[in-house]
């Protein structure tokens, strides 16, 4: 475990036989990678070793996700991206299959939600609301919310991130949202289906079929990132290229396997 995060700590002594990768701040930020983290990857490929992306932003497509890696220089097919909104519809057929919703979302939500079977309301009448980062909120929304919950609707979130990282500063995200749900309801959400959570860690783990231990998740998040991965039984590094600084993360209770100051020091022996 990292004690001195002086520039910046631990490094890997080993390689993994995958790794999973966060993807804002972490890979990229907005439209460009950040630094060495494309030859860093290709190189790992180079190795034989699995890249798996996992995202908690529901506001995008694994499709979409995929194809900007791509342009950006690291060939992805779609199936090695898992985002929050992938994870929410296999959690709700799974707890409500076929169940009528009413979203607060992103069309990339409403989409993969209604192709997973479900019939999405606009009105209270619903089983479930669930919560994600959405920059169309709005006070009638929070209004079907608070009658679709006070009357018995079940309360999900795709993540719980307290901002998105953009060029240049960050967008409110769905921590906003769920917390403006919860003070007026009076009611606490009841899963988060994205990182940090065991659902996002054990859809990742189905799709690599290997062992936590063989595997290193990284990201740019302690709260989110590193603690799924450490939960998770995987090592975990933290990179100071995004959301958190030394300084955070020397405060934290959470202790990274590894942390980096960019993804070129994952590679032992850099």
């Amino acid at each position: 475990m990292n004690n001195d995060l002086a520039g910046a700590g631990p490094r890997p002594d080993r390689l993994y036989a995958a790794y999973l990768f966060d993807l804002d701040g972490t890979v990229y930020l907005g439209d460009a990678l950040l630094p060495s983290a494309g030859e860093t990857i290709q190189h790992l490929r180079g190795l034989g070793k699995r890249t798996l992306f996992l995202s908690n932003n529901p506001t995008k497509t694994r499709e979409s996700q995929a194809a900007l890696l791509s342009r950006l220089g690291l060939p992805t097919p779609p199936q090695d991206v898992l985002n929050s909104t992938l994870v929410m519809a296999d959690f709700l057929q799974r707890r409500l299959p076929g169940g009528r919703l009413f979203v607060i979302g992103e069309q990339p939500l409403h989409d993969v939600l209604a192709g997973a079977g479900f019939e999405l309301a606009d009105d209270a009448a619903v089983d479930a609301v669930v919560v994600s980062f959405d920059r169309t909120f709005a006070y009638r929304k929070l209004q079907i919310a608070f009658d679709a919950i006070r009357g018995g609707a079940a309360f999900f979130a795709t993540n719980g991130d307290k901002f998105c990282p953009v060029p240049g500063g960050g967008q409110p995200d769905a921590a906003a949202l769920i917390a403006a749900i919860e003070a007026c309801t009076d009611v606490k959400v009841e899963a988060i289906v994205g990182k940090p959570s065991a659902y996002m860690a054990t859809a990742a783990l189905r799709l690599l079929n290997l062992p936590p231990t063989e595997c290193l998740m990284t990201g740019d998040r302690l709260e989110t990132d590193v603690l799924m991965g450490l939960d998770a039984g995987m090592a975990a590094a933290l990179t100071l290229t995004g959301a958190t600084n030394a300084a955070q993360a020397a405060a934290s209770p959470i202790r990274p396997t590894y942390v980096v100051s960019q993804l070129a020091e994952l590679l032992p022996g850099t």
